[in-house]
């Protein structure tokens, strides 16, 4: 497998339980190496440029209040086969569908407050990336 680079947020759920620390040592064990990170709070224009794609879904409005109520750790992993295993790392989208020892499984709360984002294919990994680093930002 290439090396490629996908998109990880640690959300607010996560950060306000101080367990930024313990999802990076997850996603480095997992083989994946941060090449940038930053912690911010996003505002509702930022998320809503994120979340775009889901404009018109019912949830959209929550996950907006939720993304936009306290800091996030975005970040840039890169390695072999880095979307795959930062997916594998991350376990199902559903906390209670997640395969044990999967950050979402120990460390999500709900389906919304499942402590983490990931890139679901190269496409998205691009866009994401773009929206959330400039190129200076990124070492690698």
């Amino acid at each position: 497998m290439a090396s490629e680079r996908t998109l990880s947020i640690i959300k607010p759920d996560a950060t306000e339980r101080n367990l930024t620390g313990q999802i990076i040592a997850r996603l480095e064990g997992a083989g994946l190496r941060v090449i940038a990170q930053k912690r911010v709070w996003w505002k509702k224009k930022d998320a809503r440029k994120f979340y775009d794609i889901h404009k018109d879904q019912p949830f959209f409005k929550g996950l907006i209040a939720f993304m936009t109520s306290g800091p996030i750790v975005l970040q840039v992993l890169e390695g072999e086969d880095a979307i795959a295993k930062n997916r594998e790392a991350m376990g199902a989208t559903n906390p209670v569908d997640a395969a044990p020892g999967s950050i979402r499984k120990d460390f999500g709360v709900n389906l919304q407050r499942n402590s983490v984002h990931g890139s679901d294919s190269a496409a998205t990994a691009k866009r994401e990336i773009a929206l959330c680093f400039k190129k200076s930002e990124i070492v690698g």
